[in-house]
């Protein structure tokens, strides 16, 4: 007995069901991956004895006799003054300075780690990545396998002999070694192999024709990479910057292990510091969560398109 065939009617029914059902997946996805971001940022604007209610309200809006009013609402900003612990300064630009240890320590460090390795990943990476995607040299294919071998190895392996080198170099008393010397080379060690790898893909889709056309009209070799093959490539060099200085700001072991004057450390650790003393206010963790993360999500939002470009475009040609 034949199984009988769908029908044009079902057909298109399903056809016409798959978009919203699609959709509907996907918006319930997206709802739940921002639910603890809302919860996070609401409990953040929240009074001690709302972020205490049970059962919790996202939305402590409600009056007396318990119904919704926007009125009612009641936010604050306590949690961030705790966190920024600002002063008045007639001697600083805005009026007031920040006091808090979280920026006025640890922010400007990890400030410093990001943008330094980063530039230096940006430089290198496009270095390296211009000499494997145009040259041909002996072991070059062996040296591509052993950098995406490289990629795959976690910061996390190479902790111990990573902290017996630091404390031999701190005893060794090398005149001028600075601990933030250090943390920045681990970082750039760890974040250049990837680097490499998406900034080759991204010269690999640079048609040769365009440099062999600007050696025509008299440009040299350094003269084309600088004024063709690099502002072509500026999306992929920009996407390994970017990649680095999120990785670098969000990294918390290597800061805490390596780094032994607590004034050097990174924001992570002073998340963790911060956390230990503020274990039950959940309105200043949550304060200060925001805060930390608000520098990555405002450049990720402002470069979302150039790093998505440059990461389809390169990850798939390499």
């Amino acid at each position: 007995m034949q199984a009988s065939l769908p029908s044009s009617q079902d057909y298109a029914t399903r056809k016409r069901l798959q978009p919203w059902l699609t959709n509907g997946a996907m918006i319930l996805i997206v709802a739940l991956l921002m639910l603890p971001i809302a919860l996070t940022l609401s409990t953040s604007f929240k009074r001690e004895q709302d972020v205490l209610r049970r059962p919790p309200v996202l939305f402590p809006c409600d009056g007396p006799d318990g119904q919704f009013r926007l009125s009612e609402c009641r936010f604050v900003v306590e949690g961030y003054e705790r966190v920024i612990a600002p002063r008045p300064d007639p001697n600083s630009l805005l009026g007031f300075s920040l006091t808090g240890r979280m920026f006025s320590t640890y922010v400007p460090n990890t400030l410093l780690y990001a943008l330094v390795s980063s530039g230096l990943v940006f430089v290198l990476s496009g270095f390296a990545g211009y000499a494997f995607s145009r040259y041909r040299f002996r072991g070059r294919r062996a040296l591509m396998v052993a950098i995406l071998a490289i990629t795959g190895i976690p910061l996390l392996t190479n902790l111990l002999a990573l902290y017996q080198m630091a404390v031999d170099l701190r005893k060794a008393g090398i005149p001028g070694y600075d601990e933030r010397m250090f943390i920045i080379a681990v970082y750039v060690g760890f974040q250049l192999p990837f680097s490499v790898w998406i900034v080759k893909g991204f010269f690999d889709t640079i048609p040769r024709e365009l440099e062999e056309a600007a050696f025509i009209d008299g440009c040299t070799p350094i003269g084309a990479l600088w004024r063709i093959v690099v502002p072509l490539a500026m999306p992929g060099l920009l996407a390994a910057f970017l990649l680095c200085f999120v990785n670098v700001w969000n990294e918390f072991i290597a800061g805490y292990l390596l780094i032994n004057k607590r004034d050097l450390r990174t924001v992570m650790f002073g998340m963790y510091d911060f956390l230990s003393q503020n274990i039950i206010n959940y309105q200043v963790v949550a304060a200060a969560c925001v805060l930390i993360a608000a520098p990555v999500v405002i450049l990720f939002l402002f470069t979302r398109k150039t790093f998505f470009r440059a990461m389809t475009e390169g990850a798939v040609k390499g």
